[in-house]
């Protein structure tokens, strides 16, 4: 066997117990999912899982590390922007990425998703944009971080609520409404 077809079945595998867990914690929290409901629902051995995992937390681990790779990076994209509507093209790519990964953003940011993960996602875009709680805080500056607080909680409870209402405006319409509600409000 080449190492092309090698290396399609081990993404396969590692795809389909992400989804298998994914699917799993829509009905209940990692910490009652076992191994054995991951791979009867991946149709995959044992064995197979703990050749990729330990056990359903690194599994999860893993996915939730993945997520957060990918947003830093939008977030780096996005603060390198001035151009409004390269920001808004931005924001929509974002947007669409979290439509086609629909499916594991909402379990991730459901509550039955790690609160641990969730609280790790706000505080990097935080600490991308230079608000931390032990910076010397002035009026001008501690009011600009409560708006960018309420920007970033604003922007995810919109988007939580895009999702879980069927989408019914394009990801370009949210896009312009995220963008307008956190800059042209300033």
């Amino acid at each position: 066997m080449d190492e092309t077809s090698i290396n399609r079945k081990i993404r396969y595998t590692r795809m389909v117990l992400k989804d298998s867990l994914l699917e799993l914690m829509k009905e209940k929290p990692v910490s009652k999912i076992t191994v054995k409901e991951i791979c009867e629902k991946a149709d995959i051995n044992r064995a197979t899982f703990y050749s990729h995992y330990s056990d359903p937390y690194g599994l999860l681990h893993k996915i939730e590390s993945e997520t957060l790779e990918w947003a830093e990076k939008m977030v780096t994209t996005i603060l390198a922007q001035t151009d409004e509507k390269e920001m808004i093209k931005i924001i929509e790519n974002i947007l669409e990425y979290i439509v086609d990964n629909k499916k594991h953003i909402q379990v991730l940011m459901s509550e039955q998703g790690d609160i641990n993960f969730q609280k790790q996602l706000l505080s990097m875009i935080y600490n991308r944009c230079g608000i931390s709680p032990t910076n010397e805080k002035n009026a001008d500056s501690l009011a600009d971080e409560y708006y960018f607080v309420f920007v970033v909680n604003g922007s995810v409870g919109l988007i939580q609520y895009w999702l879980k209402s069927g989408q019914n405006r394009s990801a370009r319409e949210m896009a312009e409404i995220i963008h307008n509600m956190a800059f042209k409000t300033r």
